[in-house]
């Protein structure tokens, strides 16, 4: 198994979420403002919090740290995003499904070498 392409699959994989979060985190208002349109209830706090979760989970996908969990946590997150926030937009919408299934793989099979889940012995399989 080359684990070398393991590795970049899960880099690209949470690479997209680094800068998404971010760009909410420092754009909050920004986000707040399309949350409220969707009927949000405080939607500058969600706005925060999403974008917490989206840069800490995907740093946790890169570096390999809690993988399954986190992973299994993205997918939920892309296909509650996919119905929230896209379901005009087909392209969108069949990104956040694809981006669900890659991440359900990643949650099944795991970081693989080299990750901290591996190198402290958190994933076991």
């Amino acid at each position: 198994m080359n684990t070398t392409v393991l590795l970049i699959g899960r880099i690209l994989l949470g690479l997209m979420f680094i800068p998404a979060g971010f760009a909410k985190l420092t754009g909050a208002a920004g986000f707040a403002g399309f949350l409220g349109s969707l009927g949000f209830p405080a939607p500058l706090a969600v706005a925060y919090l999403v974008g917490l979760f989206e840069l800490l989970a995907g740093l946790f996908i890169v570096v390999g740290f809690q993988t399954r969990i986190t992973a299994y946590a993205l997918a939920a997150f892309c296909i509650a995003t996919a119905f929230i926030g896209h379901l005009n937009e087909v392209s969108a919408l069949l990104k956040n499904f694809a981006l669900a299934g890659g991440f359900l793989y990643l949650a099944q099979f795991g970081a693989f070498s080299p990750s901290i889940d591996k190198r402290s012995n958190l994933d076991n399989y």
